[in-house]
């Protein structure tokens, strides 16, 4: 086996990342996780993530976690209702939509984000993820790296596989290609005990999801595990706005009134989501990596997930390709196509920059659609089939 006897370093316990150590520890390979968080509880994950048969259902297929994942997932958390800014329902699926089960080849199930994380992690060896390591440089040694952290310490590997998000610290040891804005800013809410706190906002979404498109503005909303619901008030704005606007996302006051500018002309209804939620919001500028990106190949470093090809959430691929990533990796290191790791690391990169590209490219056009001023009726003629007039 290719990776006998050589110790491996995944750095960034994100679900791409957690997918790709379970994946290797099945195949008996030496492998260590260096995650900067504190601990598995330091922070809110994100969105709900709904996973996909030939990508993130088919990574949990081989790592033997398809039955705890049935335990877990969402029933029902995939119905979606389309709106427009006075809450008027164009689109929903509520009471319509087949039962699909798990074997259907459209069967998208959710599963909340942090869910997900602490299923991978309770599958991994003990002592696997080191927690509070935050990565700050590497320098060769030998055939590999040594790896440096903010607390002092230091770690040897003989391949480095960076699982470190759109912001990665790693990848410019491999390319210095950089990702560009996509045009889009999102803040990012989340209002836990919803069904308490928030009972008209949890009485519209019924457990699913909800698209509301304004003018270039809309409103993208989830149920999440744990009575928890999460909401991005998203809008086209110039890159630069989150530093130069004076907003502070720590301050509710200054939000809500930001808020009143503009969504402006959205129904009051919505006013409830930025009186309930869990403050500081989160500004997320949404970048995207060049669809035609490539670099050389390096026999003891590679990327996964975000930090090789970051796109933005329009399609709902981010991390059903980082667990691809995951998937594709581990079977190209650990089979026996390839007689050395440049070779089956080489062949795994081509393959992935090539999907990759085609989904991010889906991801930018949907992107647009989603903030024109024809987006509700560009995005029911998506669901429904026919032209809206």
């Amino acid at each position: 086996m290719l990776l006998q006897n050589k110790k491996i370093a995944i750095v960034g316990g994100g679900p791409g990342g957690l997918t790709l150590a379970k994946l290797l520890q099945d195949k008996g390979v030496n492998i260590k996780i260096y995650e900067r968080d504190f601990d598995r509880t330091a922070r809110v994950q994100g969105s709900p993530l709904d996973l996909h048969q030939e990508s993130g259902l088919a990574a949990l297929q081989q790592a033997g976690l398809m039955e705890v994942f049935k335990k877990n997932y969402m029933r029902g958390a995939d119905r979606e209702q389309i709106m427009d800014p006075q809450g008027t329902v164009f689109f929903s699926d509520h009471g319509v939509k087949k039962e699909e089960n798990f074997g259907d080849p459209h069967f998208r199930p959710d599963i909340d984000r942090g869910v997900l994380r602490n299923l991978l992690l309770d599958a991994l060896q003990p002592g696997t993820i080191h927690w509070n390591c935050h990565f700050t440089e590497m320098k060769p040694q030998n055939d590999g790296w040594i790896l440096y952290f903010k607390d002092g310490n230091t770690a040897y590997a003989d391949i480095v596989i960076a699982a470190d998000g759109a912001h990665s610290k790693i990848r410019p040891y491999l390319t210095d290609i950089k990702a560009f804005y996509s045009g889009i800013t999102m803040i990012e809410g989340n209002i836990p005990n919803a069904s308490e706190k928030s009972p008209a906002v949890t009485q519209l979404l019924k457990g699913g999801k909800i698209m509301a498109f304004g003018a270039t503005e809309n409103i993208l909303m989830g149920q999440k595990g744990g009575d928890e619901i999460g909401f991005y008030l998203s809008f086209k704005v110039d890159e630069n706005w989150t530093q130069q606007n004076t907003v502070d996302f720590n301050t509710p006051q200054q939000v809500k009134n930001w808020y009143k500018t503009k969504y402006a002309s959205w129904n009051p209804l919505w006013d409830e989501l930025l009186e309930v939620v869990t403050y500081p919001l989160t500004p997320r500028p949404i970048y995207c990596m060049p669809l035609d990106q490539h670099w050389v190949a390096q026999p003891n470093l590679t990327l996964i997930g975000d930090s090789a090809h970051v796109m933005p959430p329009f399609a709902g691929e981010g991390v059903n390709m980082a667990m691809l990533d995951a998937l594709e990796l581990c079977n190209n290191l650990t089979g026996n196509i390839f007689k050395a790791p440049l070779e089956a690391i080489a062949d795994y990169e081509s393959r992935m920059r090539q999907r990759a590209s085609l989904i991010a490219k889906e991801s930018l056009d949907n992107g647009e659609t989603m903030h024109n001023k024809h987006a509700l009726r560009d995005m029911l003629a998506f669901f429904t089939g026919f032209e809206n007039p």
